[in-house]
């Protein structure tokens, strides 16, 4: 299949008073159509920022960013957020407590025709298992239905490329492992190209096709999950790996109380 998402030698920066500060380096990557991404690594190792980038928040010092072969970002040339056909879920989901499910799902197609607008709500109500809260408010909710909603709201306007940015980190560990594939559910139903942001690996592995280790700025590793088990390119991603793992063998033991 064809790269739809392709990342080449893209760097990033800030700007400070004391002039920039490198935050990714030379960072290429490459997502096929319908599957699912994923940037995986500690606080501060650049993850988001490269979200950010994608998404048209950030611009590059190098490089550049192309979706479906169009060019979103160069050094020279922009396109705006609102053009990129991208959809953003955040990490504490930002809906809307005055506005019922239903509405919150619908607020980004305000400008469609009325009844193709009901049509689609419901179409993600329906996708999203949310027919009997369509009249609730946030408040009302679990976390686990407000991220739903959030999904379904990014969803509605039909984009091209979806982003999540630690979109399970509210949720106590005992329920994102679980969220994840139920994420993952809906994203292979509608056939959505997407790139999630997380430090957790048990979501990662649950949710993505594709991993990508980060490292101080770096992509050390972009491949299956399968292959960095198997194959990982050096010692820092095998250890990554190791104590992500044990780290989550550990949580699981507490919850069932087999550890203080």
């Amino acid at each position: 299949m064809k790269d739809f998402l392709k990342l080449d030698t893209v760097s990033l920066a800030y700007d400070t008073p004391e002039g920039l500060v490198p935050v990714v380096k030379n960072l290429s990557l490459s997502l096929e159509e319908g599957r699912i991404g994923c940037l995986l690594g500690a606080s501060g190792c650049g993850k988001t920022t490269v979200l950010r980038a994608i998404a048209g928040f950030e611009p590059l010092r190098s490089g550049e960013i192309r979706l479906g072969g169009t060019l979103l970002s160069s050094v020279s040339f922009s396109v705006p957020p609102e053009n990129r056909h991208v959809g953003m879920m955040f990490q504490d989901y930002a809906l809307f407590p005055h506005l019922t499910v239903e509405k919150n799902i619908g607020f980004g197609l305000r400008r469609w025709e009325k009844q193709k607008r009901r049509q689609r709500v419901e179409e993600l109500l329906t996708l999203a298992g949310l027919e009997s809260t369509a009249r609730r408010y946030p408040h009302e909710l679990s976390g686990g239905q407000q991220q739903r909603v959030a999904l379904a709201r990014a969803l509605a306007p039909e984009p091209e490329l979806l982003l999540l940015d630690e979109p399970f980190s509210n949720l106590d560990i005992d329920t994102r492992e679980r969220l994840a594939f139920e994420v993952r559910d809906i994203l292979k139903k509608t056939g959505h190209t997407a790139i999630l942001v997380t430090h957790n690996q048990a979501e990662a592995f649950a949710i993505a096709d594709q991993i990508g280790i980060m490292q101080n700025g770096t992509l050390v590793q972009w491949d299956t999950p399968y292959m960095l088990n198997q194959n990982p390119a050096n010692a820092f991603v095998a250890d990554f790996i190791r104590r992500e793992a044990l780290m989550a063998q550990r949580a699981q033991a507490y919850l069932r109380g087999e550890a203080a």
